[in-house]
């Protein structure tokens, strides 16, 4: 990890397109501005964090899940539970 020591309104760069400046310092806490590619994603940690754990439950797939794939998958009916009260899958 390297660690800098920067004023108000000094900045770093990181690589070529990214700039975070130190925009003001009161107390404790430091406003930072961050100047990054639209297509570079900046969150602060915490969200940063509820995102990926978001997207891990988003993207677990029960056991039941998978029948019901592969089933509809390979051309099957599935069961009445898989289709629901419409009756169709």
């Amino acid at each position: 990890m390297l660690v800098l020591t920067r004023k108000a309104k000094q900045s770093i760069m990181i690589g070529d397109g990214i700039e975070v400046t130190v925009v003001e310092i009161r107390g404790d806490a430091v406003r930072l501005a961050i100047d990054a590619p639209r297509q570079v994603p900046v969150h602060r940690k915490e969200v940063y964090e509820e995102i990926q754990r978001e997207n891990r439950e988003a993207s677990a797939v029960s056991v039941e899940d998978a029948t019901v794939i592969e089933r509809l998958l390979s051309g099957g009916e599935g069961t009445a539970a898989d289709r629901g009260a419409g009756g169709k899958i």
